[in-house]
């Protein structure tokens, strides 16, 4: 099976463990834990992109000895760096520096000193009082590092959504290449587009005599195998991945599908209609005594319980139920709705592509306008813009909007919010462009207070259009900044500006409860891909999923409208 980019990330990552532990030079250490991370958030495979001929050293953090890795990881499976790094330093201490309060040093000294390679080892240790007389540690760092072993153990690790759909699709992909396999869909988390994922669930119908099951256990991936049956097999994969496989009857799909997806509070808030109704729902099928009165399609199980069809991405207990009692669910965006982006970098930044690259991917992407927005000078990005070669910038904008057909490209800038809410460049610029994204990258700690003043401040400048990473979260890296949110959307329906929904899958923020909060303001969302890549374009899907889960409809996203509708809107806030 080819090898996929979180395979390559966890490698990157393992082998920054393994020098950390060793006292290695930091800014190696550094270089290998940023290219996993761009890695793990990187929307295209990289095995694609190397069979395209694409130059790896293009990926922001990525430079010749670190694409070599890549190609040999792709190539091969493994990595000649860390096979050496395993043979100095046992593998299975990188696992022990993902236990809040072990660093590198103290787990140096717990191997030197006790010898502790495991988890398990460590939690002997600890029970049996044994480490506290090591340097470093003392009581109540032992007790301490107990406690918070076995709330971790107790932990189950999530993936981001990109990452887990990845697998999933590869999964539906090999199992509907199955003698007897009639259908495979993916349920659970990922159907219903939550931003991290704990396992995949997949629905299938087979005939009886379908070795599905069998081919499941054998995928290349499988690392174990918890449990295999004619209708239930759990394995998990070597990512650490579970995967759930069930195989119902044709007359089962629908109930079994809305049963799987989920939510749990979701489908416990559906039984208990149906038992208001004397039914009884489960993965089966839907019961009136013991006739089976739905259940073939999910829109059969909804019908039974007086509901219209959910879409899965609503399916959360929010109000969804209620709302459906009422009348019609509304319509929501879906990624065809999608007529342009309003959020992209170029190699004039950080980016690893041309204006023309970028300006030929989003047509290929079916979008018929793209908004330029490299990051300005005040930005701690390498080779942001400043005046000079932002003005030599729109001249190759102008150039090739005379030269292309079937895209449009807006000039726009993504400037830096300071600390004080002024952007760092001056209104005599900002005010001959499209549009204006605003954002924060620095002062990430200030108070609820001053960063909701900031943020104020920032929209109400004279040019100012979407802000952009509106929470500055990444996720697995960096919590969100502590703003009210509720005040700034409120600020920005009164200025007329909007917010932007990055679909980055470390970044799908706007989370999805500011997204019904802004649609309940009539503030206008713009859902963009953040691309730094032309493949980057295929993430607009996450932050369409992100939107659904918000209940946005096409007309409460700015991006959903013509070029022209667009281009109004957008001089609005530029005045």
């Amino acid at each position: 099976m080819p090898v996929r980019n979180a395979a390559i990330a966890a490698i990157f990552d393992e082998i920054a463990d393994l020098l950390e532990i060793e006292s290695a030079n930091p800014f190696r250490i550094r270089a290998y834990r940023n290219a996993a991370r761009t890695i793990q958030g990187l929307g295209a495979d990289l095995r694609v992109l190397l069979d395209q001929g694409e130059d790896l050293t293009q990926i922001p953090g990525i430079g010749k000895d670190l694409a070599a890795k890549i190609k040999e990881i792709i190539d091969t499976g493994s990595c000649a760096a860390l096979r050496k790094l395993h043979e100095r330093v046992p593998p299975a201490l990188s696992d022990l520096l993902r236990i809040p309060g072990l660093g590198p040093k103290r787990v140096g000294a717990l191997y030197k000193a006790l010898g502790i390679r495991t988890r398990k080892q460590l939690q002997s240790a600890l029970q049996q009082r044994r480490i506290r007389n090591l340097p470093g540690f003392g009581e109540k760092t032992e007790a301490r590092i107990l406690e918070v072993l076995q709330a971790d153990l107790q932990k189950k690790r999530h993936f981001q959504l990109v990452t887990a759909a990845g697998y999933a699709e590869s999964l539906v992909k090999y199992l509907k290449d199955t003698k007897g396999v009639q259908d495979v869909i993916v349920a659970g988390s990922v159907r219903r587009c939550k931003e991290t994922v704990g396992d995949l669930d997949i629905v299938a119908t087979a005939r009886r005599d379908s070795p599905v099951m069998d081919r499941f256990t054998a995928y290349d991936e499988v690392k174990e195998v918890l449990s295999q049956g004619t209708t239930r097999t759990t394995i998990v994969l070597k990512c650490g991945l579970q995967v759930d496989l069930r195989v119902v009857p044709k007359t089962s799909l629908g109930a079994a599908l809305q049963y799987f997806t989920g939510s749990k509070a979701h489908n416990i808030a559906i039984r208990r209609l149906g038992q208001r109704r004397g039914l009884k729902i489960n993965e089966y099928g839907v019961f009136k005594n013991d006739r089976r009165v739905g259940g073939a399609t999910e829109k059969s199980v909804y019908a039974s319980v007086g509901l219209a069809y959910m879409p899965p991405e609503l399916r959360e207990n929010r109000g969804e139920i209620e709302l459906a009692r009422r009348g019609p669910l509304p319509t929501l965006v879906q990624l065809p709705d999608c007529k342009g982006d309003l959020h992209c970098h170029t190699r004039a930044s950080n980016g690893g592509n041309s204006i023309r690259e970028m300006a030929l991917a989003a047509r290929a992407h079916n979008l018929q306008y793209l908004a330029i927005t490299d990051h300005s000078k005040g930005s701690s990005i390498a080779r942001s813009l400043d005046e000079r070669r932002l003005l030599a910038q729109w001249q190759e904008i102008d150039r090739l909007n005379d030269e292309l057909e079937g895209i449009y490209l807006l000039k726009g800038i993504e400037v830096h919010i300071l600390e004080d809410g002024r952007l760092d460049l001056a209104d005599t610029i900002l005010g001959q462009l499209d549009l204006v994204l605003g954002s924060i990258y620095s002062d990430f700690g200030l108070s609820r207070a001053k960063q909701t003043r900031r943020i104020q401040r920032a929209m109400n400048h004279p040019h100012f259009s979407i802000l952009a990473d509106p929470s500055g979260r990444l996720l697995e890296e960096r919590g969100p900044i502590n703003v009210d949110m509720a005040r700034v959307i409120h600020e920005a329906r009164n200025r007329g500006c909007f917010l932007e929904l990055n679909a980055q899958p470390k970044r799908l923020d706007l989370v999805d409860s500011y997204c019904q909060m802004a649609k309940q303001e009539g503030v206008l969302i713009s859902i963009d891909s953040g691309a730094y890549r032309t493949s980057d374009f295929d993430n607009l899907r996450f932050g369409v999923g992100q939107a659904r889960r918000g209940w946005l409809t096409p007309a409460d996203v700015l991006n959903t409208s013509s070029l022209g509708k667009v281009c109004k809107l957008l001089k609005r806030t530029m005045q």
